[in-house]
């Protein structure tokens, strides 16, 4: 088995301009896919949706059936202003309606940005072939063809073949006391030293407010260049099995680290703004879901987490389902869980999983997340991007709530 859902390569992205967009990508999209694109926008109820750029509008609307675009204003659409660059990442999946507006790179003139965000899995339905997804549309079953029991949680002994099944099905796992209390009181005291060094123009950092409004470092990025007790398990046996446990042959940027390195999260009491305690979303939420999903991403219980300390929340199933990976739709008819750990737990979760950090409301919890990437496919390439900028790009999310609110009408 594989969770490697990938459509496009990297090597075959190129730059389109308005009029070879409007003209010709989006027709050749509507000739494959205009019913089953107009199926997804009447499921969701959503408006028509204009899109601007420079001196020429566009409509995409339904019409006896099926997706049509239709030049210029339609007065009850949901209105989007972009640049061509803008637009042609996102035809192209690299990025997404919620991906732009976290990099300033759209303004809604008119209607909702709620119906913008909620477009994402029409446009996905429109140039990827894939259904926006309906209730009932995915099962969540144990091999014997019996519901699975989403509160499972495993041993690393346990048999793999089965933790494989349930990590295929649900996508996500909880796996207890993987590392020992001491091992976690050592990556939580360089935690502790790496938040009190933060400030908050290091490029290092994610910074969050309380009622009071005062700011507080709640996310030190690259953590493993900080802490020698946590690269010590980055590269330890009981952590990279995992990297098998799909059926993919899934990897890190760097020995013992994921994608990201790793990244060290304190979730405190009292939050009201600023990247805490994130809403519900993919990890492809800001795009490239064609490019790189499915990937792990891999939680280390620093402390336990329950229903008073911050649980994460999954919902099993989503990884399969074409949903807006920004909020959660309420017309989603799959389960919320949410996984209670203790130290040195790990969970699992699929990249294309819907999930969210619950808010602490009694005791402030600790987390390390890592995780492990597909490799690239045979013959694609990728263009190479500096560390420097990277690190620029991941620090810059600090500030996103900000440029999300200036995206809106």
């Amino acid at each position: 088995m594989s969770i490697d859902c990938r459509t496009r390569r990297h090597r075959d992205r190129r730059p389109f301009d308005r009029d070879a967009i409007f003209d010709s990508l989006i027709p050749e999209a509507l000739s494959r896919n205009a019913e089953l694109a107009a199926r997804g926008l009447r499921y969701k109820n959503l408006p028509a949706l204009t899109l601007s750029v420079g001196d020429r509008t566009v409509t995409l609307c339904e019409r006896r059936g099926a997706l049509r675009i239709e030049a210029g204003y339609a007065s009850d659409s949901a209105t989007a202003k972009l640049d061509c660059d803008a637009l042609s990442d996102l035809v192209q999946d690299w990025t997404t309606t919620m991906g732009l507006a976290m990099n300033s790179r759209v303004k809604m003139t008119q209607g909702s940005f709620e119906h913008w965000i909620g477009w994402e899995p029409v446009l996905r339905a429109l140039f990827d072939g894939r259904p926006v997804h309906e209730a009932g549309a995915i099962t969540v079953t144990d091999r014997d063809g019996s519901d699975l029991d989403l509160s499972r949680a495993f041993e690393r002994d346990d048999d793999r073949d089965e933790i494989s099944h349930f990590l295929h099905q649900a996508g996500f796992l909880h796996l207890r006391g993987v590392f020992t209390e001491a091992e976690m009181a050592a990556v939580s005291a360089d935690l502790d030293a790496a938040l009190e060094r933060a400030r908050p123009d290091d490029g290092a950092s994610w910074w969050a407010g309380d009622s009071k409004g005062v700011q507080q470092a709640v996310r030190v990025l690259f953590f493993q260049e900080q802490s020698a007790a946590l690269r010590v398990l980055l590269q330890d046996d009981r952590l990279s099995w995992l990297a098998k446990i799909t059926g993919d042959d899934l990897c890190g940027s760097a020995k013992g680290a994921g994608w990201l390195g790793a990244e060290g999260l304190i979730k405190p009491l009292d939050i009201k703004s600023g990247l805490s305690d994130l809403p519900w979303h993919k990890d492809c939420g800001q795009g490239q879901h064609s490019y790189y999903c499915n990937g792990l991403s891999i939680g280390i219980s620093v402390t336990g987490a329950d229903e008073r300390s911050g649980a994460l929340g999954v919902v099993p199933g989503s990884h399969r389902a074409n949903v807006q990976t920004a909020g959660k739709d309420d017309s989603l008819d799959l389960p919320v869980i949410k996984l209670v750990t203790r130290t040195g737990d790990l969970t699992v979760h699929c990249s294309d999983t819907l999930h969210r950090a619950y808010p602490p409301i009694e005791r402030p919890r600790k987390v390390v997340y890592t995780g492990f990437r597909q490799p690239l496919m045979e013959g694609d390439a990728v263009e190479q991007v500096s560390v420097e900028k990277q690190r620029a790009d991941r620090a810059q999310l600090t500030s996103v709530q900000d440029r999300i609110a200036d995206a809106e009408a």
